[in-house]
């Protein structure tokens, strides 16, 4: 059987989102249920991959060992929670670098897909933004919004979206596992 996987936007959707950023470990704060999320789809065969753009760094607000030191935290809280995350993806460009990674581009999709041979077409994508969206859609992935982070106000903005549409990462995680 090959491996089934989940895409997740990290800023928004797994954890608490800041207008200005969020910067270090200590800011790193999930949300409600969404390692919980991590978990659960864990415990239904899929492996959890982070997708993120993360453009404080090409904006000198932090470096890479902050970074790492964010995902090492999300990672440990994953695991107390009984989840894994199996890898993650992030753009460090900024949104005027024209890069093929930021979302709504999907290179970060295509990286991922590669390195895992995996089929996107079989593959969700959940996160806050219509930018997240955009990206799992054009890497021909099956998108999802959450209404947490910025998902209310993306979906208030565009309302015309064809997508599953859910409260939180929770409550998609139950949705994807309830489709296996």
């Amino acid at each position: 059987m090959t491996a089934r996987f989940v895409i997740l936007d990290r800023d928004g959707t797994i954890n608490v989102d800041s207008d200005d950023f969020i910067k270090s470990a200590a800011e790193w704060q999930p949300l409600p249920g969404s390692l919980e999320a991590v978990a659960l789809l864990n415990r239904y065969g899929f492996k959890v991959v982070v997708v993120s753009n993360q453009s404080g760094i090409a904006r000198g607000l932090f470096d890479l060992a902050a970074l790492n030191a964010m995902h090492d935290k999300m990672r440990q809280l994953a695991r107390k929670a009984g989840g894994e995350i199996e890898a993650i993806y992030c753009c460090p460009h900024g949104p005027d670098d024209d890069c093929g990674c930021r979302k709504p581009k999907d290179g970060l999709f295509r990286r991922f897909a590669a390195d895992y041979a995996a089929d996107l077409s079989q593959v969700y994508a959940i996160g806050d933004s219509l930018r997240d969206l955009q990206a799992a859609e054009t890497a021909g992935a099956r998108p999802i919004l959450v209404k947490t982070g910025k998902g209310a106000n993306t979906l208030k903005q565009h309302p015309e979206l064809n997508c599953p549409v859910f409260e939180t990462v929770y409550d998609a995680a139950h949705f994807i596992v309830s489709q296996s």
